[in-house]
């Protein structure tokens, strides 16, 4: 009895000692310090993982690898270590004033159980540019000025507090994009976009996925496939476009150029630009004005229905109504096909 209590206390204790050296995926595998090195540039890629960039002191430069099993599959070290050598080549590396980081397979078509999922997180000045790419995981930057590329074949995309040329895309993922400014162009193939507190150039497309756009000012465009259409406190020049979802734009200060294939539409004007130009090939629209302005007016739609239009030189029939108020101004060119029009003015 003393001998077989002895032996299960044995084996109970070699059992939790292979545990205990469990590689904890939550943690760096390995951390290689760039600290205050004169980094410009950063190039990362993998094959699996996920990769995020994040600009700040120049002590703190220095990148950290991540690895996790396939299908979260426990490892120990030496079994990664033992993963790295047979099947991967990794790279982390300081060449001139670029930061290199590379995760890549050996063989193309490898064996599933040899596989594991390595992520990098680099952590530079924030006067960087970037060229990084990942077959599958998510892509994230924040806090950095420079030239920003990036794609990822079905990981999602966030850009937080970037200052620059960013352009990024994902073939599934959704977007994020907040507090950027300057050239923007994100587009994915499948996942939603939100937009956020941006300026400049912004440039947004998805094949399927939602918008929803908020305090952004500049020439932007933002156009869906499918997806709904929401926009809040937009200055500038709008246009976005959907070929089927429902469109509802608020407290615009802009431009606006918006159409959808078949959903509702929804618009509230605060602050005319130099346009308005809506269309609908099915759906109604609702349009509010600002009160007192001039405007040319062009409308078109199964029914059209206004409030008394004052100051109005023109004509005014229960499909369309073509002419100027006070004079003349802003063009307001809206088609809704065979949907109604319902115009107000506040």
């Amino acid at each position: 009895m003393k001998k077989y209590l002895f032996l299960l206390l044995a084996a109970s204790a070699s059992y939790f000692t292979i545990k205990a050296q469990t590689y904890n995926s939550q943690e760096p595998y390995l951390t290689k310090s760039f600290a205050n090195a004169a980094v410009k540039n950063v190039e990362v890629s993998t094959s699996g993982g996920s990769i995020s960039v994040a600009g700040g002191s120049p002590a703190e430069t220095r990148v950290e690898v991540y690895i996790n099993g396939n299908n979260n599959r426990q490892l120990t070290k030496d079994e990664i270590q033992q993963l790295l050598n047979e099947s991967y080549e990794l790279t982390v590396a300081l060449d001139g004033d670029k930061i290199v980081a590379k995760a890549k397979q050996k063989e193309r078509n490898m064996n599933w159980k040899k596989s594991i999922s390595i992520s990098f997180r680099v952590y530079v000045p924030q006067a960087v540019s970037t060229d990084l790419a990942t077959s599958g995981g998510s892509i994230k930057l924040t806090n950095l000025t420079g030239n920003q590329r990036f794609t990822t074949s079905g990981g999602s995309l966030k850009v937080d507090n970037i200052s620059g040329k960013i352009d990024g895309a994902t073939s599934g993922g959704s977007i994020n994009v907040s507090n950027s400014k300057s050239d923007i162009n994100l587009t994915t193939s499948g996942g939603s976009i939100e937009a956020t507190n941006c300026d400049g150039k912004i440039k947004l497309a998805t094949s399927g996925g939602s918008l929803r756009l908020e305090e952004l000012n500049g020439n932007i465009e933002a156009n869906t496939s499918g997806g709904s259409i929401r926009a809040n406190n937009i200055q500038g020049a709008l246009s976005t476009h959907t070929s089927g979802g429902s469109v509802r734009l608020e407290n615009l200060a802009c431009s606006i150029d918006a159409s959808t294939s078949g959903g509702s539409m929804s618009v509230e004007v605060t602050k005319l630009g130099e346009y308005v130009r809506l269309g609908n090939s099915g759906g109604n629209i609702d349009l509010t004005l600002p009160k007192g302005s001039g405007l040319n007016l062009r409308l078109s739609g199964n029914k059209v229905n206004t409030v008394a239009l004052s100051n109005f030189n023109g004509s005014v029939e229960d499909d369309n109504v073509n002419g100027t108020m006070n004079g003349g101004g802003t063009e307001v060119v809206v088609r809704a096909g065979s949907g109604k029009i319902n115009l107000s003015l506040q």
